[in-house]
């Protein structure tokens, strides 16, 4: 596996040394230095925990984590989705607390991981359609992203001979350092399929490539194929799985986000090795914060629970309407998980036109196809989270003005 040669992982100067060892063998040293004020009663009131200044996040809250995602998603059978994970047998190891970084949110994982795998000018795969963020960050890492699309086919699915073909091509397949999987992706809402992730995971092993596996809206299935499954812990390639509970809480506010560390214990051991200090030049994650994770775990559950059934009876609603609308001129790409889908509108109008019709109209923006990429005109996202009544008059606000656009 190949790294950045942006992270310092220089030899430790004697003292750096010593205090390791003293370290590893359960001595505690004293610090002629120690300047960290929680350790001398000035910590203020508010804030009483003594800094322990752990680079991959709190331990209590790491080890809070790695309970939560074993007990949730650990005692799922690899390919078991929502529906089956009850009947499900256990096939996978407990989530270890140590292969856990808590940090702000999975943009600030993307910026990380980033910096750990890629020099300025190497390469990332990301989707596409696909959400712009990632391009975005890594513009601002001096990194380029190369584009690779997902096909529609009556659902999406990944081109795999084409990611060969890019990762084989003698113009862009040495710089490429990373792909990036949305698992569901955003908009398209499909997951990764197993025989998809099966070809992928060979693929990257044999070129070195590590996956970043963007998982955040993988709780929220619509109407997914048989097979799902988290790449968190994925075991055959380095595997980096990022999650968080802007999207598990529907809490955007509620900034924690977490990388979880997989792969060929070799490849493991060197990135964590080069992660940790990435994460200690950025320092870990405020106590305040992380003083709150285990509850804020505790609620996850009936907080996903609730969003999902919003969505899916939304997506219920939408379906009727579309069914109902006698024009018939509107139609919803199969979404198979997330909490957005793509409206397929008649490509005579304009992307632009639609939306600027719907602001004139019923005071209702929107965002097209072009937002994510799409390669041809006609599509418009919208989201499934709003309370039903204001869901269905934005529906209805929809076939009005593409109704009228096209009459």
């Amino acid at each position: 596996m190949r790294f950045s040669s942006r992270v310092d992982i220089s030899a430790p100067n004697p003292i750096a040394a010593a205090e390791a060892a003293a370290k590893a063998h359960g001595t505690a040293l004293g610090k002629l230095n120690d300047s960290n004020p929680t350790r001398h009663g000035l910590a203020p009131a508010l804030v009483p925990e003594i800094y322990t200044a752990d680079p991959r996040g709190p331990r209590k809250a790491r080890e809070a984590l790695a309970a939560f995602l074993t007990a949730t998603y650990g005692g799922a059978a690899a390919g078991a989705n929502a529906a089956e994970e009850e009947e499900a047998e256990p096939t996978t190891e407990p989530v270890n607390s140590n292969s856990l970084y808590i940090l702000s949110s999975t943009s600030e994982a993307y910026s990380w991981l980033i910096k750990l795998l890629c020099d300025a000018g190497d390469a990332v795969l990301a989707p596409k359609p696909g959400y712009p963020l990632i391009e975005s960050i890594a513009r601002l890492e001096c990194v380029d992203t190369v584009e690779y699309q997902l096909q529609f086919d009556g659902s999406w699915y990944i081109d795999v001979a084409e990611l060969e073909s890019l990762l084989d091509d003698a113009n862009v397949g040495e710089r490429i350092r990373a792909l990036v999987l949305i698992n569901p992706n955003n908009p398209t809402g499909s997951y990764v399929k197993p025989e998809e992730r099966e070809r992928i995971v060979a693929l990257c092993r044999e070129r070195g490539v590590a996956i970043i596996a963007d998982e955040v809206f993988y709780d929220y299935t619509l109407e997914p194929f048989p097979g799902n499954a988290r790449l968190a812990g994925e075991p055959g390639v380095l595997t980096f799985a990022l999650d968080g509970f802007s999207k598990m809480l529907a809490a955007p506010h509620a900034k924690v986000g977490w990388i979880q560390v997989s792969g060929p214990a070799d490849d493991v051991d060197e990135a964590q090795r080069r992660l940790d200090v990435i994460a200690d030049d950025y320092l870990p994650m405020s106590d305040i914060i992380a003083r709150d994770i285990p509850a804020l775990l505790d609620a996850a559950g009936s907080q996903t629970d609730r969003v999902r059934a919003r969505v899916r009876g939304n997506l219920a609603t939408l379906h009727r309407l579309l069914d109902e609308d006698e024009h018939g001129l509107v139609s919803v790409l199969r979404a198979e998980g997330g909490w957005n889908v793509l409206l397929r509108v008649p490509s005579v109008i304009d992307e632009n036109e639609l939306v600027l019709a719907m602001i004139e109209r019923h005071g209702l923006s929107g965002q097209p196809g072009y937002f994510f990429d799409m390669t041809s005109n006609g599509y418009l996202a919208i989201s499934l989270l709003p309370e039903p009544a204001e869901f269905e008059r934005n529906v209805r606000a929809v076939l009005d003005t593409v109704n009228g656009l096209v009459g």
